[in-house]
């Protein structure tokens, strides 16, 4: 899969060779040496720039063949070709004795990758300490509280995969081909600690400039405690980040497309970018197919939400609708509530008939869009087989016959996360009265009611709105990990179900929807994926570690 983050807007190119050698100490006239570089303020910016680009790279890599929605019941690829955005997803979420330990890392392991991010982001804090005498007091701990908050990114990748992993600071006379496992409690403290040094360190998002910023600090903060199982250090963070000013936007569609210097106060970590320097290609694949059938172009439609996902969301006035009619073998020409349904619905996922670029979406057989059957049309070509499009994260301004490449924004964290993850560590508190009135304002924002609850039905709140609130943001499927429900039966885990569709028939002047399945079999979660496997590499040359026991 093509890495869909290709440019930061706050990282400057450079082609500055940073290292940590020795003989560099000499001053060469040929090159940048490490104590020239750290020895103004102007040359620092420009090697911790470089170090911003594993945050895209982290988040352009959480699973190799697609979006992690698609090993839960939000998302279906639907090529039955074996590729990455096509099969292989299926595969991974059916289980069963295809998940070697091998497989597994293929497509989720990243143990390489982030050591050799964390191993150049902890030579650039060391050459800081290091050669950044000259520096002043103020610019010395902001450079070292934006890599520390990389750092700690970058270990909170490995830990929620790994959770026994290696730990190295900037001290490098301790880097070691043998090297035992930390524990994860071990492995958490060191995140907490650099996040906390972050936040305390760095300026807020008026002073940033667009770089790293104590707010992003604390929300990030705000996310990992909650893996961490910190309860208390994910609520003190999300209240931080709202003391800072951070709030809802007023738009739920605008929350997660506009920038904060376009004025989205809901916006903390944001991708911006570029087309003169380079865009990103998500919009290739999951743009509804007509957009380039109009323009006898093939592309888009390579992942769809499925009909799971659609009846997660309620009815505008609160409640649910009664889907039994669609789910019958002999189909219905009844048309689905899609239009009564509430707003975080219209503004995520296309359906027959919804306004799109100037048109009616048609993801019906024959359609513009078109639809097609799982695992006997291998290559859908911009069909869809379960009748719906994305429409969250896809730019509706993108004008394929002028520009492939996208410049939409990507918001990594925003403030509505926050906000349930405050609610969230306010349930495992005992705090009803806070978790209710983070919950409410969620809701609120989009015209839903809502009654304060408490015990089961107050978490079974919370948990809707994770998955409602922050669909296709990349969060759902970790929410599963983490809370150990992904081992247990749908619809509580990701074991013994099917994800289904809508085949769509134009009939006349109406038309016919019929219940699919969209898989081969049902899908499993065996509970070894709780951690992944050590990667063959770190086995083979470190004498100190061995294979989890799980994946023995």
């Amino acid at each position: 899969m093509k890495n869909i983050i290709k440019i930061l807007s706050f990282v400057i190119a450079s082609s500055l060779l940073i290292s940590c050698n020795d003989y560099l100490d000499t001053d060469p006239t040929d090159r940048v040496s490490d104590k020239m570089l750290w020895s103004e303020e102007g040359t620092a910016e420009y090697a911790v720039n470089n170090l911003y680009n594993y945050l895209a790279s982290v988040n352009g890599s959480q699973f190799l063949a697609g979006m992690t929605e698609s090993l839960t019941d939000e998302f279906k690829y639907g090529s039955y070709n074996y590729n990455s955005l096509c099969y292989i997803p299926s595969e991974f979420a059916y289980g069963g004795s295809t998940l070697t330990a091998s497989y597994v890392d293929v497509y989720m392991g990243v143990w390489e990758s982030r050591y050799n991010q964390i191993r150049r982001t902890n030579e650039n804090i060391y050459n800081l300490k290091r050669y950044g005498s000259g520096l002043n007091d103020a610019a010395k701990s902001r450079f070292e509280a934006e890599m520390r908050f990389i750092r700690a990114w970058l270990y909170f990748d490995l830990v929620k995969r790994y959770k026994e992993v290696i730990i190295y600071d900037e001290d490098l006379s301790k880097i070691t081909k043998d090297k035992a496992l930390n524990t994860e409690e071990e492995g958490w403290n060191f995140i907490q600690k650099d996040l906390e040094y972050a936040a305390g360190n760095l300026p807020t998002q008026a002073e940033a400039n667009g770089r790293l910023d104590k707010g992003i600090a604390y929300a990030f903060m705000s996310r990992a405690m909650l893996y961490a199982k910190r309860w208390q250090a994910s609520l003190d963070a999300a209240n931080k980040v709202a003391e800072l000013g951070y709030k809802l936007n007023d738009s739920y569609a605008e929350s997660f497309k506009v920038t904060a210097d376009k004025g989205n106060p809901e916006a903390i970590l944001e991708y911006e970018y570029n087309l003169t320097v380079g865009g990103h290609d998500f919009d290739f694949y999951y743009t509804p197919g007509g957009d380039f059938t109009v323009i006898d172009q093939i592309g888009g439609g390579y992942g769809t939400p499925t009909q799971e996902m659609v009846e997660s969301y309620e009815l505008a006035e609160g409640g649910f609708p009664d889907w039994s009619a669609w789910h019958g073998e002999e189909g219905t020409t009844a048309t689905p509530p899609y239009e009564s349904l509430e707003p975080r619905f219209q503004a995520t996922i296309l359906y027959n008939g919804a306004s799109w670029k100037g048109r009616k979406i048609e993801p019906y057989v024959g359609g513009t869009d078109g639809w097609c059957k799982w695992n006997v049309d291998k290559e859908p070509k911009g069909r869809t087989t379960t009748g719906y499009y994305l429409r969250k994260l896809v730019d509706e301004t993108h004008d394929f016959s002028a520009q492939s490449s996208s410049s939409q924004p990507f918001i990594l964290i925003r403030y509505a996360e926050v906000l349930l993850n405050k609610a969230e560590a306010c349930y495992r508190l005992g705090n009803t009265a806070d978790a209710n009135a983070a919950v409410k304002a969620i809701r609120s924002r989009v015209g839903l009611p809502y009654n304060d609850k408490s015990g089961d039905a107050l978490w079974s709140a919370i948990r809707q709105e994770r998955r409602v609130e922050l669909a296709y943001e990349g969060l759902w499927y970790w929410d599963l990990r983490r809370w150990g429900d992904a081992s247990k039966a749908y619809p509580t885990g990701l074991n013994a179900y099917q994800a289904h569709g809508l085949k769509i028939e134009q009939v006349g002047s109406s038309f016919l929807y019929t219940y699919v399945s969209v898989d081969d079999k049902d899908r499993n979660f065996p509970e070894k994926l709780y951690r992944l496997p050590l990667p063959t590499s770190e086995l083979t040359t470190n004498s100190m570690v061995k294979q989890y026991s799980e994946w023995q």
